[in-house]
Parts: C-alpha cells; sequence; structure tokens
C-alpha cells in the first residue's frame, strides 16, 4: 500500500512480528563482510557473557526499515535512523517491531517515528530509536 492512500497521524502505531533467523545472520555478514565469532562460533559465543551466539545489531536496524515501509507505505526514503542496543538479539528470536509516529511535518512530508524491537516471547526491549522518514508522495518528494 502506498503511504499516499493512507492516513499518517502523530499517534499512529503498528507493529509486526520477524523471527531473527540463523540464515539472516550469515546473509548478513556475507552481504557486510562481518564475521565477529560472536556471530558465526558458537563454542566461541559460550566463552562470551551472552553463553550464546547474538545476532548483528544492525539486522534490527534492517528490519526498521522493512517495518517502516511495510507499516507506513512503500517509497518512503530514510533520513535517519538512531539505535540504542539494549539487550541482545539471540538466534531464532522473535521480535515485535513497533513504530509509533512521533512528529510529522505534513508540509514537508516528514515523519518522525519511534522504533523498538522486543522480544516476543518475554517483552524484553532490545533495541529503541527513532527514525527520520519522508513520506512518500509528499510535496518533497520529486520521484514520479
Amino acid at each position: 500500500m502506498s503511504s499516499s492512500s493512507k492516513e499518517i497521524a502523530v499517534g499512529y502505531k503498528t507493529s509486526v512480528e520477524v523471527k531473527v533467523t540463523d540464515k539472516m545472520v550469515h546473509q548478513f555478514g556475507e552481504m557486510c563482510g562481518d564475521f565477529n565469532p560472536i556471530h558465526f562460533n558458537e563454542e566461541y559465543a559460550k566463552t562470551t557473557r551472552f553463553k550464546r551466539r547474538i545476532a548483528h545489531g544492525m539486522i534490527v536496524g534492517a528490519l526498521f526499515s522493512r517495518a517502516l515501509n511495510d507499516s507506513l507505505g512503500e517509497g518512503g526514503v530514510y533520513l535517519a535512523q538512531s539505535m540504542k542496543f539494549v539487550n541482545p538479539v539471540f538466534i531464532d528470536d522473535i521480535l515485535t517491531i513497533e513504530l509509533t509516529v512521533t512528529g510529522l511535518r505534513k508540509e514537508k512530508g516528514i515523519a518522525t517515528v519511534e522504533t523498538l524491537a522486543k522480544r516476543k516471547d518475554n517483552g524484553d526491549l532490545c533495541v529503541k530509536g527513532d527514525a527520520v522518514i519522508m513520506v512518500a508522495g509528499s510535496p518533497t518528494d520529486t520521484a514520479t
């Protein structure tokens, strides 16, 4: 659905669930070249404070991007994203990605969105941040 056909307002909330899989971790590592053993080596991970493998934190950033596109409308453009990594995301965790529109400059077509990733099983907050996006179909969107 295009965001131009969806009315976005301050306070709009949505969420999606995503399972972080071993395949995602391997694909992300291949894409970015980050082969830190905490992500790939179970024996090494057992020696760390986490006691098991964790996903790359930036995978959650990519999931925020996916959720923004899926929930707020295709064609929007990222302008900024802040993230604070609060708790690790483990392989096979199911995350609830929560988005809340906290600001909107309709004349500019710019929205500020709180982005949260929580573990579905216990509600632990894993990543929190804010995104600034240009909404598709906005006055500043010159693509045709």
